[in-house]
Parts: C-alpha cells; structure tokens; sequence
C-alpha cells in the first residue's frame, strides 16, 4: 500500500516541498521511498544547493527563507 506525502528540502536560503509515496507492507522497513522519489529527492537538493531554482521547482514547490531579526 502507497500513501502520499511530503518532504521538506532545506538547502541554503532555499526550501522546497516535494510529493512523495510512503510504501507501507508488513517489513521492518516500513514506511520507504521509491527509488524514483529518492532520486527525485536528491535531484531537487543537489538543484537547490547550487541555486537552481528552476530544476528544482519541477519537481515541487520553492520557497526563499528570509532571516527573521529576534527583538
């Protein structure tokens, strides 16, 4: 059984927010990502850690952190 997700990637002053299916069975694994979501996962970390936005936006929503001052 697969049920959706979402991961949050953090990279820099960047994030993004990737689907991904949780496989859920009766191993001690469980729950686990595909192949496919892994790479598609580093595929959009590897994108935000040299600030390609574009690549990574294929493949889920970006965000750019702003600093927030402490008062």
């Amino acid at each position: 059984m697969t049920r959706r997700s979402r991961e949050f990637i953090h990279e820099g002053k960047y994030a993004a927010e990737v689907a991904v299916d949780l496989i859920e069975d009766d191993t001690a694994w469980s729950p686990y990502l595909s192949p496919d979501d892994t790479h598609k996962l580093d595929t959009v970390r590897l994108a935000l850690r040299r600030g390609d936005v574009a690549e990574a936006a294929k493949h889920g929503r970006v965000f750019e952190l702003t600093p927030v001052a402490a008062k």
